[in-house]
């Protein structure tokens, strides 16, 4: 008997224990979302609620904040943009009275009649106060995505065509193919890119990087590079490719 009694209150603790943290993800959500809504019109006062003294917050252009210089930037969007942000996904992990707290949010913007949809992933962390849950620490990204191709002539594409390289080990086929070139380097598989504008191409589901091709003053391919957060890596035409796109020209 004593042994199903433990086990009875085991399972009503657990029970508990299941609803208490089912119901701080909800007031967290629920307080995410206001603080979500109160950014479009500018609302101080919602987020100087929720916002911890110490919170430290971290844009999705890496710029990091204090509470007051959040709070000092928090201002209605300009006359001629409306928009909103909603919650698309929410998880959260509570341990004790910390949570920590992964969300992804989609931001709809009316910039002057046009029409921008933005996706933003953010991870929170709250602490639970005598006066109730309290941000100390955000950091938001932007949910990168690929630009619309542009549409090259099959003349304009070959024209890039040739063997690039970084050392005289390390090489960069180029070959063009529909709209399209394929790069594929000394010992890897092919990867294919598409034309974002002439000269600067970019891999589908690989937004953080182009390729951008570099030409001199007679508007002869010399070389492309590598382009990550503003970091080239560049990849020279080896000197015969150079010679016969000049014979060509």
């Amino acid at each position: 008997m004593l042994k199903l009694k433990a086990v009875t209150c085991g399972l009503a603790f657990a029970l508990l224990s299941l609803t208490a943290r089912a119901n701080d993800e909800q007031t967290l959500r629920q307080i995410t979302q206001q603080l979500l809504d109160a950014i479009a019109p500018g609302h101080v006062d919602v987020w100087n609620t929720y916002l911890d003294e110490r919170l430290i917050h971290v844009d999705e252009n890496g710029v990091a904040r204090t509470k007051a210089d959040f709070l000092k930037e928090l201002t209605p969007l300009p006359a001629g943009l409306k928009g909103s942000i909603r919650i698309d996904s929410f998880r959260a992990a509570i341990h004790g009275d910390v949570a920590v707290v992964a969300h992804e949010d989609q931001e709809q913007l009316d910039y002057f009649g046009q029409q921008l949809h933005s996706r933003f992933r953010t991870l929170d962390t709250w602490k639970r106060t005598p006066a109730g849950w309290r941000l100390i620490a955000e950091q938001t990204t932007a949910v990168l995505h690929d630009p619309p191709p542009a549409s090259l002539s099959k003349s304009e594409l070959c024209s890039y065509a040739g063997t690039y390289q970084l050392t005289d080990k390390i090489q960069n086929t180029v070959s063009c193919a529909d709209n399209s070139l394929v790069f594929t380097r000394t010992d890897r598989p092919p990867v294919r890119f598409l034309p974002e504008v002439r000269d600067v191409f970019f891999a589908p589901g690989q937004p953080r990087s182009r390729r951008i091709f570099l030409r001199d003053s007679q508007g002869n391919i010399l070389a492309f590079v590598d382009r990550r957060e503003g970091e080239d890596v560049r990849w020279t035409k080896t000197p015969q490719q150079h010679r016969n796109t000049q014979l060509e020209h």
